[in-house]
């Protein structure tokens, strides 16, 4: 701010010679007195492309004009295109990059099945009373006879109607309309045919909940679906009843009896690389090289030599062909510490053919937080792992479902791990909960119980891509010996011959793995980069233009505070604020005004005053419209002292 210097008197002392004020002097800090001077000196000086064209042209409005419009158009285009690159860098975009590397691979875990329930020794009666029951259901519905393939039994139909809940049934379907029914009348009259009506059959059994009040028919329209659902309904109970140990307590013996050989990386396996567990639908399940494995398989070589090759038997001596209409092996490749969903994943093979499998290892890293929806370790998931293994999205929709069927059927589901102290469901001790399952079923799959939407996917993934290969195993010309070596080594029956065998290779096809990892795609670096181009492209400026509008925006605010600030002191400084002003004023002393305030004597008097003589204040202090000083008394012997005039700024 500029202003003069000048010295203050003391009250009451005699004044000397007149000082005159000294020079201006230049502030540390100036501001501009106007608005239109801040805004000229802007434009004069501005590093801005353009803006010197709003100045320069002061007589020619219409060229001026012009070129304000221009300005503040490409104002507003850069700043749309700034909003544009902040709404993409605020999406979190990913980008995917891809890479291929080439390094000793771990072989995966292979788990292999049966196909083939096994019959527990504890259960067997039940099972052959279900087998009954079934056969005397097949024989009312479809007169379909048994006795060939199952021990007849001199039980009557109603013992044995008794003996199980959910009887099978059929239903009668819906009415078809009256035009197909005449037309479908008018073709067996056409072709000579009895008309039959079996295609609009229904086939269900009925469920309740507890007190009865509410039930349901789950129905099918095909009769193979029906009786196979309805023998698994019933399976499960009967199974649920069998000690939790009872897989466990089976005899190692077990695996000779399935595999006939295993060999991996032309080495023999042996009983430290695999463990056993039982599948309710497919029997037993061995996995082969799996976490609890102490040394884990390492691949050094691709190709077929290289891999595991198992020969299996297929042969179905204790089959239970209602439950399991398929024969062969079922087979998943999974990680090591991921549990085996075989109705998931897995793949059957054919008895009589050899099935090459060749793996290609793919990982996938996502970007988690703001770049994407998926979880590190599941910690952050509000779903208990009921399997103890690694979080997968499997792992923990079948954990959802489970909580689910815990708390709304008081039970739990024997397909999936169950929580301590729960007992598997079963319509002895719990007789609604078929009703309550398929209930909960139902919303499961439409997504009701929410199990998709908690259980987010995991940001890092290893997967396996498969291509299988057949053939004929063994061949016309060598299947005699094969045979005879089989049947003399594992004790196979030469009758079953194709039928009984089956032979597997898995291997890696090569060691070149992919990895696709995400990237965020607009990093801090590439937006500045971008604003930086859409600002040059419409100011031609630099990061300095920036600082410069930074500075034009400070100045203004400083400028309209200081306007402010002088209207207000203005206002409370007025000389109209009436007598009472003025009294509040004359009876402030002297000595308690500031001492740019400069004092009036009482009266004209032409000798000078004394020490003694006290001054008063006839009229308020002058309007505090300027910032600038009062000039100093110029006082001479005999001259009379006027009110100060307010100096120019």
């Amino acid at each position: 701010m500029k202003g003069d210097k000048h010295e203050e008197q003391e009250l009451g002392s005699e004044p000397t010679a007149s000082q005159q004020p000294t020079e201006e002097e230049e502030a540390l800090i100036e501001f501009h007195r106007s608005y239109r001077e801040l805004f000229e000196f802007f434009c004069n000086h501005t590093t801005i492309h353009g803006a010197i064209r709003l100045v320069c042209s002061q007589h020619n409005r219409m060229k001026t004009a012009f070129w304000a419009v221009l300005w503040l158009c490409t104002f507003g285009m850069m700043y749309w295109q700034f909003g544009l690159l902040f709404g993409e860098y605020f999406s979190y975009p990913v980008s995917l990059n891809i890479n291929l590397n080439s390094d000793k691979l771990v072989f995966p875990a292979v788990t292999i099945c049966t196909l083939n329930p096994y019959r527990y020794a504890k259960i067997k009666e039940e099972l052959e009373e279900l087998d009954r029951i079934t056969e005397q259901t097949l024989y009312d519905l479809y007169k379909y006879n048994f006795s060939n393939t199952l021990v007849a039994h001199p039980r009557g139909r109603r013992d044995l109607g008794e003996t199980l809940p959910h009887p099978l049934q059929r239903l009668p379907g819906p009415a078809p309309p009256h035009e197909a029914r005449r037309a479908r009348m008018a073709s067996s009259v056409r072709d000579n045919n009895p008309q039959v009506n079996r295609k609009d059959w229904k086939i269900g059994f009925q469920l309740c909940n507890q007190n009865k009040s509410d039930c349901f028919y789950q129905t099918y329209s095909s009769g193979v679906d029906a009786v196979r659902e309805w023998y698994r309904f019933h399976y499960i109970n009967i199974l649920s009843r069998l000690p939790v140990d009872a897989s466990v307590s089976l005899e190692k013996d077990q695996l000779d009896n399935f595999i006939f050989a295993c060999r991996f990386n032309q080495v023999s396996c042996n009983q430290a690389n695999y463990s056993h567990f039982h599948h309710p639908m497919y029997g037993n399940c061995y996995t082969f090289n799996d976490k609890n494995n102490s040394n884990l398989w390492m691949s050094s070589m691709p190709g077929i030599n290289n891999g595991l090759s198992l020969t299996l038997r297929t042969e179905q001596n204790d089959f239970i062909p209602l439950l399991s209409t398929v024969t062969g092996a079922r087979v998943m490749v999974h990680g090591q510490d991921e549990p085996a969903f075989m109705d998931d994943g897995g793949f059957n093979l054919r008895p009589g053919v050899e099935t090459s499998v060749s793996m290609r290892k793919e990982t996938l890293d996502r970007l988690g937080g703001t770049y994407g929806d998926c979880t590190k370790n599941g910690s952050d998931i509000p779903v208990q792992n009921l399997y103890g293994s690694k979080y997968t999205q499997q792992v923990c929709i079948y954990s959802c479902f489970q909580e689910n069927m815990i708390k709304e059927c008081g039970c739990a589901y024997l397909f999936y791990p169950p929580l301590p102290g729960v007992d598997f469901c079963d319509y002895r001790k719990h007789n609604s909960w078929g009703y309550c399952y398929y209930k909960l079923q139902d919303a499961f799959a439409s997504n009701r119980l929410g199990c998709f939407t908690k259980c987010r996917k995991p940001c890092s993934v290893t997967s396996y891509q498969l291509s299988a290969g057949y053939s004929r195993w063994p061949s016309v010309t060598s299947q005699d010996w094969v045979f005879q070596m089989l049947s003399l080594q594992n004790n196979y029956t030469i009758n079953n011959k194709r039928n009984g065998v089956a032979k597997l290779n898995i291997f890696f096809e090569e060691l070149n793995y992919k990895t696709n990892s995400e990237s965020p795609s607009v990093t801090m670096v590439t937006l500045l980069s971008n604003l930086g181009s859409q600002w040059s492209l419409w100011f031609g400026s630099s990061v300095l233009s920036v600082v410069e509008m930074a500075e034009l925006i400070f100045d203004l605010l400083v400028i309209t505070f200081l306007m402010l600030l002088r209207r207000i002191r203005s206002r409370y400084w007025s000389p109209g604020r009436g007598r009472r002003g003025a009294r509040e004023v004359a009876s402030t002393p002297a000595s308690s005004l500031p001492a740019r305030f400069c004092p009036n004597p009482a009266s004209p008097s032409s000798s000078p005053p004394g020490p003694a003589t006290s001054l008063a204040l006839t009229a308020p202090p002058p309007a505090y419209a300027t910032l600038g000083p009062c000039p100093s008394l110029a006082s001479s012997a005999g001259a009379s002292s006027s009110a100060c005039t307010p100096g120019e700024p």
